[in-house]
């Protein structure tokens, strides 16, 4: 291998062009998937295993007199069926989120238990499952368990379950308000609105949605009677913090329970939370001493997965006369569902009040959230978990206000960016935003899209007897915030690099764009890169994927856990070439002496700490097990233009343009960049135009399978710029 001059390898020169932070590399995982040899839950299958059915009430809400297994327990091939009260020891499900009411008291927490003992909220709500020799004798036997419950009152609609009179799902809850949260100054914002010229104010309703990922949740339990230890796979955002929650639930220490997750097909939150199918199951292996697996229909997934957005808000926005924005006040509802579990309020209470400041000056901010309990399923987050409700709420503010003013749309816009003179800005929301040039992606969105030449195009769909519109919509989403996040860097016999992280994969491409980095940092070879990210035993740290936060998380990690790696391999590298620690340098895989062109490279001199016995002082590998204490949020914004065409005999509406900038800071990979952006459009139309999950006035679901709930299909999403 030649060497140049400044002792980079030429070889490894090229591969960073090829594979370094910035290229559009293909995803490492895709040959394996579009070849179906992915492994998801329902692939694996242990010696021995059972199946578990799960009964669910029929009823949204109602008192259980009495649930008869004693037919089910004779059937063939059963070997057990349990109800509430074998459950009953385990710790319910709660929030641990630290959000507190108006008054300063904590949120109430709804206490959910693995299954029913005394009352079913709502059309799903498990109330005893079986576990059999097949799962075609698990569902005989689990049709063949009798519940009898006496139904009562249901409310489905938030706003209803918060008056007076309305069926209480709790004793313990007044009003069915399990959070009432207040953020703003009253005072400040009743002036600034006394002071206005103009006041928009406009009612919206963020409709329910159901998550539908491709891969149903599924579970496979085990459990191990000399080391007392249950071992369970199932579809995750995180194994390090399920674990723990799991734990919690079981009443066992974290090392007791071991987690793994493989490849997911889909999430978007809905898999981020533990529910109560997987204490079944696993207290079932436990009782059986045989391993159990249960894998949701589409039928029941829609009944049981959490749901996403779910809000009634009435937005109200304050303009001087020159339609300067004086102050903005959200108050409203969550539905909540039945049960409050995992991260459920935050995207309909805090998550607004941190994201409605968006892109622009904002000098007041006032957010009041019931979030309220109601005869539906659980809520949970769904792609961006109050963030795209936010900023939708503020654009749609915008554009009524601009009409209702008479100033054009755009021009408000403008007048209300926040300049980038004016950064670091201090927002309103109590963040600052350290970066952005907002009015300048504006700008180069509303010039790629041609808005200046809409009026010609509305008029030529017009001659075809078409109406045509076009909308411009701004957005600043704020990540999650610092967590910790683990960064573990190893160097295999096999010549491979491992790296483990504590982000979980679940359709995103971490593994590409991961190895991109650390591949920039260390020079070692892309393709030598392999990501653990889906075993509890290996991954003792993380928060998980959520709250867009894994490059940020694990990306942080990797380039802190590559200076400790460069730092031991310097005290290696002067060992082996019998130099002094401080004439190392490192650069593009190889540590050399300053000065001259006498180096090592890194794989190699992992190889030879692995194969050589270091003296007392000398690391004896270049392994690094280090954890991050977290990275602040970010501020990833952008601008995005759509166009429409509506037939008005038959209302059909048809988007015939799509376009979009967006700041994302550094794009570590294009390609995986605009995969992400493609499929979040496509879930935004899928809102805007079909999805919606509806209930009945006796709480029965409406939208219970494909043929009621629609989703987006390939000729209803547009080519995109």
């Amino acid at each position: 291998m030649l060497d140049h001059p400044s002792g980079l390898s030429a070889e490894n020169d090229i591969a960073l062009q090829k594979f370094g932070v910035g290229q559009p590399v293909r995803r490492k995982e895709d040959d394996t998937l579009v070849r179906g040899r992915g492994t998801y839950t329902d692939d694996i299958n242990l010696p021995g295993q059972t199946y578990a059915w799960i009964v669910r009430s029929t009823h949204a809400h109602g008192l259980i007199k009495s649930i008869d297994i004693e037919a089910a327990k004779a059937m063939p091939g059963v070997l057990g069926v349990w109800t509430g009260k074998d459950l009953a020891g385990y710790t319910p499900f709660s929030v641990g989120l630290p959000l507190k009411n108006r008054d300063g008291s904590p949120l109430l927490q709804t206490n959910r238990l693995p299954l029913m003992t005394d009352k079913v909220r709502f059309v799903g709500d498990p109330v005893a499952f079986v576990v059999a020799e097949t799962l075609a004798q698990a569902r005989d036997a689990g049709e063949a368990v009798v519940v009898d419950i006496d139904a009562l009152p249901s409310v489905t609609r938030a706003e209803d379950a918060a008056k007076p009179g309305a069926p209480l799902l709790y004793d313990y809850i007044p009003g069915n308000v399990v959070l009432d949260y207040h953020s703003g100054d009253d005072a400040a914002l009743d002036a600034a609105f006394a002071r206005a010229s103009h006041v928009t104010r406009l009612d919206i309703v963020n409709t329910r949605l159901a998550v539908v990922a491709m891969e149903p949740r599924a579970a496979l339990a085990s459990y191990d009677k000399k080391s007392q230890r249950f071992t369970i796979e199932i579809p995750t955002q995180g194994v390090a913090g399920n674990r723990l929650s799991l734990a919690k639930t079981l009443n066992v220490p974290p090392e007791k329970v071991h987690l793994r997750t493989h490849h997911v097909g889909g999430s978007f939150g809905m898999k981020n939370a533990n529910y109560p199918e997987y204490i079944c199951i696993l207290h079932a292996a436990r009782e059986l001493g045989r391993p159990v697996k249960w894998t949701d229909e589409r039928s029941t997934s829609f009944l049981s997965d959490s749901h996403g957005r779910a809000q009634d808000v009435h937005c109200e926005l304050a303009l001087a006369a020159d339609g300067a924005f004086l102050g903005v006040r959200v108050r409203g509802f969550g539905n909540l569902g039945a049960y409050i579990t995992g991260v459920a309020p935050l995207p309909l209470s805090l998550n607004i009040a941190k994201n409605i400041n968006s892109v622009y000056r904002m000098p007041l901010i006032g957010v009041d959230i019931k979030c309220v309990l109601t005869n539906t399923t659980l809520m949970g987050a769904y792609r961006g978990a109050g963030r795209p409700e936010a900023n939708y709420f503020m654009e749609r503010l915008i554009d009524r206000a601009a009409d209702e003013m008479g100033i054009d749309r755009l021009a408000m816009r403008k007048r209300n960016f926040i300049k980038p003179a004016q950064i670091p800005y201090a927002a309103a929301n109590g963040l600052t935003y350290d970066s952005g040039d907002f009015p300048g992606v504006f700008s180069k969105a509303v010039e790629q899209a041609d808005v200046a030449g809409f009026a010609k195009r509305k008029k030529e769909s017009r001659k075809r007897g078409k109406l045509r519109g076009i909308a411009v919509g701004s957005y600043l989403e704020i990540t999650a915030p610092p967590s910790a996040e683990l960064g573990k860097i190893v160097f295999e016999a096999d010549g491979t690099v491992r790296l483990i992280t504590g982000t979980l994969d679940y359709g995103q491409g971490h593994a590409t764009p991961f190895a991109q980095v650390l591949a920039a940092q260390l020079g070692v070879p892309f393709d030598a890169i392999k990501l653990t990210q889906g075993d509890s035993d290996i991954v003792h740290t993380g928060n998980g994927t959520g709250g867009s936060r894994s490059i940020t998380a694990s990306g942080a990690a990797i380039v802190a856990s590559s200076k400790l790696v460069i730092e031991k391999g310097k005290q290696a590298a002067a060992h082996v070439l019998e130099a002094a620690e401080g004439d190392m340098e490192f650069a593009n895989g190889r540590f050399t002496i300053a000065g001259t062109d006498r180096g090592i490279g890194i794989m190699e001199l992992a190889a030879k700490l692995r194969d050589s016995k270091m003296p007392e002082g000398v690391p004896s590998s270049l392994d690094v097990d280090h954890t991050v204490q977290g990275v602040p949020s970010t501020f990833p914004n952008g601008c995005h233009v759509a166009e429409v065409e509506v037939d008005p005999d038959i209302g059909n509406v048809q988007i015939v343009r799509y376009s979009g900038v967006n700041d994302f800071g550094t794009v570590v990979n294009p390609m995986i960049v605009a995969g992400q952006i493609h499929g979040g459009v496509a879930q935004g139309i899928g809102q805007a135009l079909m999805e919606c999950v509806t209930y009945d006035d006796n709480g029965q679901p409406v939208t219970g399978s494909f043929m009621d709930y629609a989703l987006p299909r390939a000729g209803d999403i547009p080519s995109m710029t």
